[in-house]
């Protein structure tokens, strides 16, 4: 029988987690120590043509001037460092279990132990990628702390309720959900499903989530934004329709609808966070020296590959 893979997908967020950790400058350095810890080179060359990957192979100063492997260091630079933050003021405020929906190569349990040590955290994900995932953590010396649990789901088929139940997961404790890099590959159903149990969880509980708006679906799947690229932006997207093979786009909230979108569930939106935005760029991407992350050519200052403008791809907090 042959081993599970993970998702590529995770792999390649990982990458982009150990590629912005290696920035000399704290003020714009990823916090996650532990990605490139995961990623071995078994693992690297699954996904070996995507230029974060081939990045980790450079010295820093080479691999900054790949603005394709650049660019996923910053996204994932921005997503890291605002879930931190909304955890931070989470437990702040008593949540005493975290829930992270569709881990993948996520290190938060182990590296944020201080913050999560009176906290119960349980990392769910379809059973290949978490079974791969806790080898790596066992083969990189990576120690599992005693307050995690691993919850095997395919979000797909099988119910959230009753497998967190399973595993020790009580719904009357105030709850942080973490879902990052999940809602677009899910179908519509499976996200409302999704945000109506969290809306029944214990009162002060809370939700963070990236998402991409349902323009950016609609304009993927006709393509009609390819003929406006350059010719390495068509192989940049050409490379992330590779990584994503199997695993298509398929949601996105109507177009800035999102207090409404979450109020049908009985969810209130809280920080919404336009990724690429001016907003993220102040608080996430400016160096010690006031500048920017990386100097940027005209036409290159845009969000990753496959959104349309910055405030197309998105994180927000909904709150119960």
């Amino acid at each position: 029988m042959s081993e599970a893979l993970p998702s590529k997908t995770c792999l390649y967020v990982a990458a982009g987690r150990a590629l912005g950790a290696r920035d000399p400058d704290e003020a714009v350095r990823n916090p996650d120590y532990l990605a490139e810890r995961l990623l071995g080179p078994d693992e690297r060359a699954l996904v070996a043509d995507q230029a974060c990957v081939q990045a980790l192979e450079l010295d820093y100063s080479e691999a900054r001037k790949n603005m394709e492997a650049v660019g996923s260091a910053l996204m994932m630079q921005i997503r890291t460092r605002f879930i931190e933050e909304r955890l931070a003021a989470a437990i702040e405020n008593g949540a005493t279990q975290v829930v992270i929906l569709g881990a993948g190569f996520d290190t938060r349990a182990y590296r944020l132990t201080d913050l999560l040590r009176n906290a119960r955290v349980f990392e769910v994900d379809q059973p290949s990628t978490q079974e791969y995932k806790r080898r790596r953590v066992r083969e990189s010396g990576i120690e599992v702390p005693p307050n995690l649990t691993y919850v095997a789901v395919d979000f797909r088929h099988d119910k959230l309720n009753g497998a967190l139940q399973a595993a020790g997961y009580e719904s009357s404790q105030v709850t942080f959900f973490i879902w990052e890099g999940v809602t677009m590959y899910l179908t519509e159903a499976a996200i409302e499903e999704t945000l109506r149990w969290v809306a029944v969880q214990a009162p002060g509980s809370a939700i963070v989530f990236d998402y991409v708006y349902r323009a950016v679906i609609e304009m993927m799947a006709k393509m009609v934004y390819m003929d406006q690229l350059s010719e390495a932006a068509k192989q940049a997207v050409a490379r992330v329709q590779k990584l994503e093979a199997g695993e298509p786009w398929l949601f996105g909230i109507p177009n800035g609808a999102e207090a409404e979108f979450l109020g049908k569930f009985g969810l209130t939106l809280g920080e919404l966070m336009p990724i690429g935005g001016e907003e993220s760029r102040t608080r996430y991407l400016t160096r010690s020296d006031g500048s920017f992350y990386v100097p940027l050519p005209p036409g290159m200052q845009r969000p990753p590959v496959g959104a349309a403008a910055s405030a197309s791809y998105c994180l927000a907090e909904a709150r119960v």
